[in-house]
């Protein structure tokens, strides 16, 4: 099977996509026919992926969504789902895992082989050997947290660490971005989580990783610029997947809510291709 970097860029030119579409229902936010039903977030979801899975190059459901619900059995479902009917759209479970040793093969095990994701977030700030566990699955793609869309990743993102070797004192992002695009890339398994909502710093980021795959959360109801992510974080060769969840899902809480959701999507993909 050819690994997920190449279908990730295969699944971009065959949608002629840049967008992603979180998954993350929440029963109260649900068309008005399902509100509140938790046993109606696969039904909401499955009917979302129908209808825009021409327009994506990925699904991101985040399985917070669906574990807070005990609705695993639905996520498990869902991916199931999303295969089937969309086979080169490729699934990145959102779950940003972080730890080392048998807990990660454990972690790895659930992502990959119990609910089949195609790629997985997580959190790198445990060193390289919170990430090797998972080159355990080659053919899957892992995102490190880089530099976040939240004010809060100042606290520690933007902190200026010391030079060490070869590397420069830098801030903390761009530590993270240098180490996935080089010594950590060995399996060619890497990409990077990079906030929509700092432009310039997503420009930073594919200076030092110019090819590595860039998940971009943040447009849409976080208010990130379309145009301004795809100037900033596309290029020939470094596939974006730029995320929008709140605006795709909740577009109409009428029986609509299918078609609008595509209407949406597909404005939002023609954003995100100004440079096509």
């Amino acid at each position: 099977m050819p690994g997920f970097v190449e279908r990730l860029r295969a699944a971009e030119a065959a949608s002629g996509s840049r967008l992603c579409v979180g998954l993350d229902p929440e029963a109260a936010k649900l068309p008005l026919r399902w509100r509140g039903d938790v046993s109606k977030l696969f039904d909401f979801c499955a009917a979302i992926v129908d209808a825009t899975h021409d327009l994506v190059l990925a699904y991101k459901p985040q399985i917070a969504y669906f574990a807070a619900e005990r609705a695993e059995d639905q996520l498990e479902r869902l991916i199931a789902h999303i295969h089937r009917v969309a086979p080169g759209v490729p699934v990145i479970l959102d779950a940003k895992r972080g730890d080392i040793g048998s807990t990660a093969t454990q972690y790895a095990r659930e992502a990959f082989e119990r609910y089949r994701a195609d790629a997985l977030t997580l959190s790198p700030f445990m060193g390289l050997d919170s990430v090797e566990p998972y080159f355990a699955w080659p053919d899957k793609g892992l995102f490190l947290l880089c530099r976040t869309s939240n004010p809060g990743g100042d606290d520690l993102q933007a902190r200026t660490v010391g030079a060490e070797g070869d590397l420069p004192a830098e801030p903390l992002f761009e530590r993270v971005a240098r180490l996935a695009a080089g010594p950590w890339n060995r399996t060619g398994q890497l990409g990077l989580v990079v906030g929509a909502t700092y432009p310039a710093e997503i420009e930073r980021v594919r200076t030092l990783a110019p090819t590595l795959p860039l998940l971009i959360p943040g447009v849409g109801a976080q208010g990130g610029d379309a145009a301004a992510t795809v100037r900033a974080g596309w290029r020939p060769g470094g596939a974006i997947a730029v995320n929008s969840s709140r605006a795709v899902l909740y577009a109409s809480a009428g029986d609509d809510f299918a078609g609008a959701a595509r209407r949406v999507a597909d404005a939002t993909r023609r954003a995100l291709s100004p440079l096509s």
